[in-house]
């Protein structure tokens, strides 16, 4: 089985936002997982997609075949590095503000040919 990879690295999006979104394509074929990330109403759906077509686009030149027959066979979204801000409060005090980033990770397949899924 023919394999295809794309990471999108450092993406300022926090890790638990961004799971959500990637959760609900897992396992799917690459064609409805772009319809579903089109209609999805959270920022991490755009990135998200982005990455997604940067796999196919790479599985593409791979000559693994048409989008149409491949399949997300793996997606996972880690934590990067954490950005530490401080924000200013009353009576001289300050409290931390963590912007937290990703790393996501989308691996597209292809059948082989004359295989079943």
């Amino acid at each position: 089985m023919a394999e295809a990879k794309a990471v999108l690295r450092f993406v300022r999006i926090a890790p638990r936002k961004a799971r959500a979104v990637v959760d609900m394509i897992r396992g799917q074929q690459v064609l409805r997982a772009l319809g579903v990330l089109k209609y999805t109403p959270r920022a991490a759906a755009k990135v998200v997609e982005k990455v997604l077509r940067s796999a196919v686009a790479n599985a593409e030149q791979k000559e693994m075949g048409e989008s149409d027959s491949m399949w997300i066979s793996r997606a996972h979204v880690d934590g990067g590095p954490t950005f530490k801000r401080f924000h200013a409060r009353a009576q001289g005090r300050a409290s931390s503000i963590h912007k937290r980033t990703s790393h996501i990770t989308i691996v597209v397949s292809a059948p082989e040919p004359g295989a079943k899924r």
